[in-house]
């Protein structure tokens, strides 16, 4: 038996899958490539369970092969394990299951480990170097509504994950800055500031309003429409004023999306639909060149196999659109930015679009036909934020809710709650405000995060701010009760990370600490298949498990003579809460 020393790196599954391969290479050397099938199983069979030797028997029956039956397959690959510190026990059941035991001190050094190193050494590494994580993506001269907060909010989630597993990730702003739309928003600055160029925000005011007026003029008046119509062909071609009234209404634009940007916390980087412009007629051409661009009734389109339409890549007036520009921004990402991985966050509703436009990129070969391999492309939608009343969440008067007075509000609420409950005598008003943001953004972040992305949710600010349930709430106020136990025992936790020992003695303790070593694989799990709502349902899952241990009068922390070890299993808690919150983009607090 080969002897193998595993230094704890990532998952707990994946090193676990290391020695069951050298196991199945041995078990059945002439069957290549088996790839080793092991998950976690409830506790009353084990840990984790190995389940190849079903699918195995299958293949070599009949072969030669020196075994009967599956459960004899089962027995071959525990008995040829390699030893490891990491596994107690191993026993096969059923049709040739293998249970594996994990050894409590080995957890217990692992979670020690961690500790002194740093959760950094637990996060997953993924196939992928660079990625493009393209989110958020409003509309000029147009206010972000709910819908843009989904966007922004899964996908710097998203973003958060890759760049914790070592990635390169390039974050995208799309902004919708070009279009027919801006000649009419032109002509209209020109009319209302003929000193355009001294039209701020104050002057111009609510550009929303801007925007529904301007458009009420090109609906009514002829001659406006004509010199709107004007008006896009000279920004087009570069004229030197139209560019400039642009990039005056670009900027407006860009000031009120930032104020909601400030308040997530999130960062990226505006790369609109003007900034690929440039690249589409090469790339059109080049898909001409391939022979995959084709005529039809006046528009020149990509044809789909197995989609009865086909996707429009030049308007039959000689006008590019969004499949256009999507296809330039590809090519862009693959060939320039040199991204292995691009993902899109946008509404369920535009499946169909990016499932044409991913198709026809495969039909020009810049992406490999199964979704397995990389370089890829991936849409992650999500569905529609509903009011109280189930229908698409507005204000009373029809208008879509200006995020930031939602996110405002959350602030608000959360405050009023803090100074109901005695804080405004205790804490400082800098206090006061910095828990009220963390706790108020916090919890519209994850009331959002929790749910899997692709159903609807209903916004409720009385569930999302509630102290009890799977609420950003009742997880900051859990980790803040640890925090303070830590505090109350009046030790040094840096000093006991390097000169205590964590032990694992008792099965609530085991348990947490078994929690506490699966994050690696939740957020391996969350980041492949891009369900924030994994990582949310593991954080929540932890605080129970913390609970249940903390609230056992045989674990009993301060003043016991396994306190020491107790803090270390406190702290390692908090660490990994903490990390968790910094996925999801949540500010923890650390006391209530």
């Amino acid at each position: 038996m080969a002897t193998e020393h595993d230094e704890y790196m990532g998952s707990l599954k994946a090193q676990l899958a290391k020695l069951f391969e050298v196991s199945l290479k041995v078990t059945v050397p002439n069957e290549l490539d088996v790839e080793p099938l092991v998950a976690a199983c409830n506790g009353k069979f084990g840990d984790y369970q190995c389940n190849n030797a079903m699918g195995l028997w299958s293949k070599i029956k009949g072969k030669g092969a020196p075994f009967r039956g599956p459960p004899a397959v089962g027995e071959a690959i525990k008995n040829n394990l390699p030893t490891s510190e990491m596994i107690e026990s191993c026993y096969v059941a059923g049709p040739g299951f293998v249970n594996v035991v994990l050894s409590k001190n080995w957890m217990a050094k692992s979670i020690q480990k961690m500790l002194i190193e740093g959760i950094d050494t637990w996060a997953p590494l993924p196939p992928v170097k660079t990625a493009v994580v393209d989110f958020s993506s409003p509309n000029i001269a147009k206010e972000m509504h709910v819908g843009h907060l989904r966007s922004t909010i899964i996908g710097d989630t998203l973003a958060r994950m890759l760049e914790f597993s070592k990635v390169k990730v390039l974050r995208r702003n799309h902004v919708g800055d070009w279009g027919t739309q801006f000649g009419m928003l032109i002509e209209f600055l020109f009319e209302k500031f003929p000193n355009f160029e001294d039209a701020t925000e104050t002057a111009i005011g609510d550009l929303q309003a801007f925007y529904k007026a301007s458009k009420q003029r090109f609906d009514a008046d002829p001659a406006f429409k004509e010199r709107a119509q004007q008006a896009v062909v000279r920004l087009q071609g570069g004229e030197d004023k139209y560019r400039r009234a642009w990039a005056q209404i670009c900027q407006i634009s860009r000031t009120e999306f930032h104020k909601v940007y400030q308040r997530l916390g999130v960062h990226l980087k505006e790369k609109g639909e003007s900034f690929y412009n440039p690249y589409i007629p090469r790339v059109i051409e080049a898909l001409n060149k391939q022979g995959l661009v084709e005529e039809s009734q006046g528009a020149r389109v990509i044809f789909i196999e197995g989609i009865n339409i086909p996707l429009i890549v030049v308007k039959s007036d000689g006008g590019f659109n969004y499949a256009s520009t999507d296809l330039a921004a590809l090519w862009y990402r693959l060939n320039e930015e040199k991204a292995e991985w691009i993902i899109y966050v946008t509404d369920v509703g535009q499946q169909q679009h990016f499932d044409m436009f991913f198709k026809a990129a495969k039909r020009a070969g810049w992406l490999p036909q199964g979704d397995s391999s990389y370089p890829k492309a991936s849409h992650v939608g999500f569905g529609l934020v509903l009011g109280e009343d189930g229908k698409r969440f507005r204000t009373r008067n029809t208008e879509v809710v200006r995020l930031v007075d939602l996110l405002d509000e959350a602030k608000v609420r959360s405050k009023a709650a803090l100074i109901e409950r005695g804080k405004g005598e205790e804490w400082t008003e800098e206090e006061i405000e910095s828990t009220a943001e963390a706790v108020g953004y916090g919890a519209v972040k994850y009331a959002d995060l929790k749910n899997n992305r692709l159903t609807n949710y209903t916004f409720n600010f009385d569930q999302m701010l509630n102290d009890k349930g799977n609420t950003a709430v009742y997880l900051l106020y859990a980790h803040a009760r640890i925090c303070s136990i830590i505090r109350r025992s009046g030790k040094d936790i840096e000093e006991l990370k390097n000169k205590g020992t964590l032990v694992l003695g008792h099965k609530d303790e085991r348990d947490l600490g078994l929690h506490l070593l699966q994050f690696a694989e939740v957020v391996e799990e969350a980041c492949t298949n891009l369900l924030p709502n994994v990582l949310c349902d593991y954080l929540y899952n932890l605080s129970e498990i913390f609970s249940k241990f903390y609230s056992n009068p045989e674990c009993k922390v301060i003043g016991s003579d396994m306190e020491t070890s107790r803090l270390l299993l406190c702290e390692a808690t908090a660490v990994v809460m903490r990390k968790c919150f910094d996925l999801l983009g949540i500010t923890p607090i650390y006391k209530i």
